[in-house]
């Protein structure tokens, strides 16, 4: 078998330093003087300067409502500055960040377990929610803060000038997809427009990040728990074959024009087809409604329920937890930070404001996304999170396998003479080979 993934010996080391800080500070309460003051918080997101202006304004007003103050550090490099943070024994009181990425953490010993039930309005949160914070040992590692789920973003004005309807399966999405990309839409007589948006690039993961929602439309699964706490590759099975080859034989291989050109190399950074008006459709996160409202404009597009597949609709779900750094003292402080954040107060400041929201969907159930931004189409995304959404597994150390499984996709649909079927078990051995190296594998 060739050994797709990469080496694993730099994550151990710094997994080997992060657990090497989780021993130490529990007993050293080392810090920074900044850190020692019982008052103050030091609090990390990973924000660009516009969603940190949205946190300011939110930890503002926690602090004007409690008395405690907030060192607040937009980080960009966020998991590099982490590392090197643990290396000094001194890691943030508090930080928010990915979901998927709370297994990571939560096995290098960055994080301390929380108790639900420490945390002033925690029956407000859904225990679909609440169950992506569990870690392997069973113990809750994080609080739901945010949440998303894909849909489709789709061209109206394109849709009603080809006579065309919003697609609602797989075979009506191809279809659609093919007009967009041969029938003139946008009526200036030249052949320049293309069916859909894919970030395709191996790289970051992003092929696996977008093909989720079509692996688990098709029925398939990237591992699979057994029950007793471990787990299973799963990418062999009979539904991810058809489903990898489906997408492969429509979407990449031909020329029929279903995808931009460069999707398999594209980043979500990069695929901006769709904002500039020669992509008709779009499957990605509610974060895009601002952008695409101006533009291609908000006259121009609508926001569906992604199109289902053999198997259903379910996408891609993911968002943010609050995490508290492993270390001692402010305990307190900041339950009453996560209580603020998962209030109605700080959920709806939170979605609101000239500057882009942090939340999306909210995570306390007493609130309506649309309703909080008085945009109907906020209810299709919290519909599609509540009703027909999978996360990736969070309890394991998910980065490898969404990487080996973006790699491994993306050649495929960049190699059209390929057999899925001997691609997708060398894929699975792979994985099989992640899960071991976590002591996870059934």
């Amino acid at each position: 078998m060739r050994d797709r993934r990469r080496s694993r010996r730099p994550a151990a080391l710094l997994a080997a330093a992060a657990l090497a800080f989780g021993t130490a500070a529990c007993g050293s309460g080392s810090g920074s003087a900044r850190n020692d003051d019982p008052n103050t918080l030091e609090v990390w997101t990973r924000s660009n300067p516009d969603p940190a202006a949205t946190y300011e304004r939110v930890f503002a007003a926690f602090t004007k409502k409690t008395g405690i103050k907030i060192d607040y550090q937009p980080v960009i490099n966020f998991d590099q500055q982490l590392q090197s943070r643990a290396s000094t024994k001194d890691l943030p009181d508090v930080m928010i960040n990915d979901t998927a990425l709370m297994g990571s953490y939560q096995g290098q010993g960055l994080l301390k377990p929380i108790d639900p039930a420490s945390i002033a309005g925690h029956d407000q949160i859904t225990g679909k929610t609440w169950s992506s914070t569990v870690g392997i040992d069973g113990k809750h590692y994080g609080i739901p803060y945010s949440r998303q789920a894909q849909t489709l973003m789709i061209r109206k004005d394109w849709l009603q000038k080809l006579g065309l309807k919003a697609p609602t399966t797989w075979q009506e999405m191809l279809s659609v997809a093919k007009a967009f990309a041969t029938e003139d839409p946008d009526g200036d007589g030249k052949a320049d427009t293309y069916g859909m948006v894919v970030p395709g690039s191996a790289q970051n993961g992003y092929a696996a990040w977008w093909g989720a929602s079509f692996l688990w439309q098709g029925g398939a699964q990237i591992i699979e728990p057994d029950g007793k706490g471990t787990y299973r590759a799963a990418m062999d099975s009979a539904a991810a074959v058809h489903t990898v080859t489906w997408m492969k034989d429509n979407l990449f291989c031909g020329d029929n024009g279903v995808t931009q050109p460069g999707a398999l190399t594209a980043v979500t950074s990069t695929a901006t087809n769709f904002q500039d008006g020669n992509a008709g459709m779009y499957m990605t996160g509610p974060y895009n409604i601002a952008t695409f409202d101006t533009t291609p404009g908000k006259d121009k597009y609508e926001v569906v329920p992604a199109p289902a597949g053999p198997a259903g609709a379910d996408v891609l779900a993911d968002g943010e937890n609050i995490y508290f750094g492993a270390r001692t003292g402010k305990t307190k402080q900041e339950q009453a930070l996560a209580a603020f954040l998962i209030s109605p107060e700080g959920q709806k400041l939170a979605m609101t404001g000239k500057n882009q929201p942090v939340v999306r969907i909210p995570v306390n159930s007493t609130l309506d996304a649309a309703k909080v931004r008085d945009d109907a189409r906020w209810s299709v995304v919290q519909k599609a999170y509540e009703d027909a959404s999978q996360q990736f597994p969070n309890a394991p150390d998910f980065a490898p396998i969404k990487q080996d499984t973006a790699d491994a996709l993306n050649a495929i649909f960049t190699y059209c003479g390929g057999d899925v079927r001997s691609q997708l078990g060398e894929l699975n051995e792979t994985l099989a080979g992640d899960l071991k190296d976590q002591d996870l594998l059934t």
